[in-house]
């Protein structure tokens, strides 16, 4: 990928180019986002124009074997790293990224801008909770003490990195702060406040702001068709629950819970509950005047606008935190139904 093909995000483009062409590589980097506004797009073409053999103008070449390795997502000296578990799709009895390369470059190929939702629904484990163990480590520690195969950087991308036990960090953390020549670890978040101190303080930090409405639907529109439907599914569950929830129809928002309880895996659900989270703070940053940074299309823009208008202070932060719980307790086989209707409970007396 090239810088020239990202959307949004230009001046942490620029900002990345000028580094590598500085000479200022920091060895260690955590880019922080909103689920979805490309900071893996900005990671892969960052590595890409490192590596490049024929840059030119800011950006990579896109044409020489590097960049066409980059492109496949078979580079030889770049290394990924993501949440995984046991599941259909691998035999591994303690299955590593590795088990799921190929399921991920799939993805990533298609779509930079993916989910942790979509992730788990490409490698299978839809209804089970990804970690990074400690055999990531140990992998990682091997791969970097091989010798490079080109004369450009090794990096390893690792993608959510709050999900990483301190084993796994400990492990990890002498070759962060001390890596061999020409050695790069990109960490990517969508929860800073949750990633090990250990790993956060020995990385430079670049936000990954959000996408602006005409970037965001840019976006969508190159996403799987899938993907699209289910944002139109859950938009519609979400409007009609803040409808319902605006216009005190406690029996309107109480279909809207059975609904989401009704889908048809814990997944589902949790995949519900982020959008739900996103779609809250983005009525948080129209009451607070940053309607400019939510990503709202027009459509979306009169709709949060109006729900923004007719909820209190407290309830977007009371919501989320709602919100949070729930995902928590959808692993331990709490009955789904109870679950979304206390939640619609909740975000109808707080609002």
């Amino acid at each position: 990928m090239r810088f020239a093909d990202i959307i949004g995000n230009a001046d942490v483009a620029k900002a990345l180019a000028n580094m590598a062409d500085s000479g200022r590589v920091a060895h260690a980097m955590l880019m922080y986002e909103n689920e979805g506004c490309g900071a893996l797009a900005l990671a892969l073409a960052y590595v890409q124009y490192l590596n490049c053999t024929n840059p030119a103008g800011g950006d990579s070449c896109g044409e020489c074997p590097s960049c066409r390795q980059m492109a496949k997502l078979i580079h030889p000296d770049v290394h990924f790293v993501f949440p995984v578990n046991k599941g259909p799709k691998s035999s591994d009895d303690k299955p590593t990224s590795e088990s799921y390369l190929s399921y991920w470059r799939e993805l990533a190929m298609a779509d930079p801008y993916f989910t942790e939702a979509d992730l788990q629904k490409a490698i299978g484990i839809e209804s089970r909770n990804g970690l990074i163990a400690v055999a990531e480590a140990k992998n990682i520690i091997n791969r970097l003490s091989l010798t490079a195969v080109g004369d450009g950087y090794k990096a390893v991308i690792f993608y959510l990195p709050e999900k990483m036990n301190q084993e796994t960090a400990n492990r990890l953390l002498k070759m962060v702060e001390e890596p061999p020549v020409n050695t790069l670890f990109i960490f990517i978040t969508h929860a800073p406040e949750k990633v090990l101190q250990t790993i956060f303080s020995r990385c430079q930090s670049i936000r990954v702001m959000p996408l602006s409405k005409e970037e965001a639907a840019r976006v969508k529109a190159m996403k799987p068709g899938d993907d699209r439907e289910e944002y139109n599914l859950f938009m519609d569950i979400f409007s009609d629950l803040m409808n319902s929830i605006v216009s005190r129809d406690l029996m309107g928002a109480l279909e809207c819970g059975e609904t989401v309880a009704s889908l048809e895996s814990r997944e589902k659900q949790k995949a519900f509950c982020n959008f739900a989270g996103d779609c809250i703070r983005k009525i948080f940053m129209v009451q607070q005047n940053m309607k400019h940074i939510a990503g709202l299309d027009s459509q979306e823009e009169e709709f949060f606008s109006r729900v923004a208008g007719q909820c209190g202070n407290a309830f977007c932060t009371r919501t989320i935190a709602n919100i949070e719980k729930v995902v928590s307790l959808i692993d331990r086989n709490v009955n789904s139904k109870i679950l979304f209707c206390d939640l619609v409970n909740r975000m109808f007396l707080s609002v």
